[in-house]
């Protein structure tokens, strides 16, 4: 029996031991890992328990491990900086280099759209009339009269030999009931589901989503951004792009690369010679997740505010940055940068709003400008530096999409597309209404707790 004791005591100590020395190495944050060692130590049984379900980062491991058995072709280069950039940019493109591994391409075109009523007709034109191939993937792809409109069209085109390829993601695809791969199904249009969640064999994950939105047309013609794919986007404000020119294939091999992962099978075409599009914007594309992308988007982002000179413009429809952007933008307000930050006034995830209104006091306290939209919600997503740098994307500026998904972000390096969407930003700023310091300070005890408790939870939103 005291044999068995001293068993049991020697395996609690080790057990105690190793999890404190695994959250000594691997935690980031001192705090952090100075409370889960304190925690393992203090309490040698319900301290390493606790650690071993809720303290190690799985969202990465898991991320890691589904993707590192990927093979792609897709290698990465690192290219000088174009001397086209202007001065003030030229480290901006140094900090993209490194980040990405990938080089800029010349000679795009790059056209915003503005709302599902003129984003979805140029989408369905270009499906309409590719010629090779069609590839749609999409975070949220709704059963509705827009929705079946798309797979019509993608029906046509596959029905007339065009290679169609439709990745929905496991989750976002039950947005709607029935979810839209039934009838694409049923007309027969080639599609897959990105890690859905199944009970056999189990794998119940709501995480590691792809929130990636990309068509891209016979390697010419890529439309990109924010919008998903339904009627709510008729409804909403949202801004849509499309780009014509050599980023395209880029954006080509992100989706090869996501088809792949998910069907085992990549079937890549012969890349195709690009036709000129007069165009004269450079464009790179971003790619960041929760797998060996992770961070990358922030360190560019980050990056962008520190070269920022005289103007910031931030337009989010969900916005709790990490500790580094927001110390990015202090210091930018301090410097004398304007820094604007548009936000939607009515949020479609309360949660969101309050946790935002928790954390915006570290903002305004410094100078920086934030604004509430009125109207109905506004999906947009743009982040403009000196009217010349600009992003546009899938990616919010909150923990799950600079975190826990899979996410796809352009930077632009042009002046009159930075100028006008500057000059979009400046439209809603003006219909706008600014949130001041005293604003944030009076809110009424209960309101206040609401916000705090919701901010607790800011690595999960």
């Amino acid at each position: 029996m005291q044999s068995l004791q001293w068993i049991v005591v020697i395996g609690v100590l080790a057990m105690s031991t190793g999890a404190a020395l695994h959250a000594l190495l691997y935690k980031r944050e001192p705090a952090a890992a100075f409370a889960w060692i304190a925690g393992c130590l203090l309490f040698p049984v319900i301290g390493p328990i606790l650690y071993l379900l809720i303290g190690i980062n799985r969202v990465r491991v898991r991320a890691q491990r589904l993707r590192s058995s990927e093979s792609s072709p897709f290698q990465h280069e690192k290219d000088e900086v174009p001397e086209d950039i202007p001065t003030a940019f030229r480290t901006q493109a140094q900090i993209s280099n490194a980040v990405t591994g990938l080089p800029l391409t010349h000679g795009n075109s790059v056209h915003e759209l503005i709302g599902g009523q003129a984003a979805y007709p140029a989408m369905l034109a270009a499906i309409d009339a590719a010629k090779t191939r069609i590839y749609l993937s999409t975070y949220i792809f709704e059963n509705n009269p827009t929705g079946q409109q798309f797979v019509d069209h993608l029906a046509n085109a596959q029905a007339r030999g065009v290679d169609v390829r439709v990745l929905l993601d496991g989750a976002g695809e039950w947005y709607s009931w029935p979810p839209i791969r039934w009838t694409l199904r049923r007309r027969g249009v080639t599609h897959a589901r990105f890690l859905p969640p199944r009970l056999i064999p189990p794998s119940p994950l709501i995480n590691l989503r792809n929130h990636r939105k990309l068509l891209l047309i016979d390697g010419q013609t890529a439309f990109t951004g924010g919008m998903n794919i339904g009627d709510r986007h008729l409804i909403q404000r949202d801004v849509h792009f499309r780009v014509d020119g050599p980023l395209t294939l880029q954006l080509d091999q992100v989706f090869l690369d996501d088809w792949e992962f998910t069907t085992k099978n990549r079937n890549a075409p012969a890349p195709t010679p690009h036709q000129s599009t007069g165009g004269d914007a450079l464009c790179r594309a971003i790619i960041d997740g929760p797998d060996e992308d992770l961070h990358r988007l922030t360190m560019v982002l980050v990056g962008a505010v520190a070269a920022a000179r005289e103007h910031i413009a931030i337009m989010t429809p969900y916005f709790l940055p990490p500790r580094e952007l927001v110390a990015a933008l202090q210091a930018a307000a301090v410097r004398g940068t304007q820094v604007d930050i548009i936000l939607p006034g009515k949020n479609n995830l309360p949660f969101m709003h309050w946790a935002t209104r928790n954390m915006l006091w570290e903002l305004v306290k410094w100078g920086v400008r934030v604004y509430y939209q009125d109207g109905s919600f506004d999906h947009s997503k743009l982040f403009v530096v000196d009217r010349h740098y600009t992003q546009v994307g899938s990616a919010n500026l909150d923990p799950r999409s600079l975190r826990l998904n899979f996410e796809l972000v352009v930077e632009i390096y042009d002046a009159q597309f930075g100028a006008t969407m500057a000059d979009h930003v400046e439209s809603a700023r003006l219909a706008s209404q600014r949130i001041e310091l005293e604003e944030l300070d009076n809110r009424r005890l209960l309101p206040r707790i609401r916000d705090a408790i919701a901010w607790l939870f800011t690595p999960y939103l």
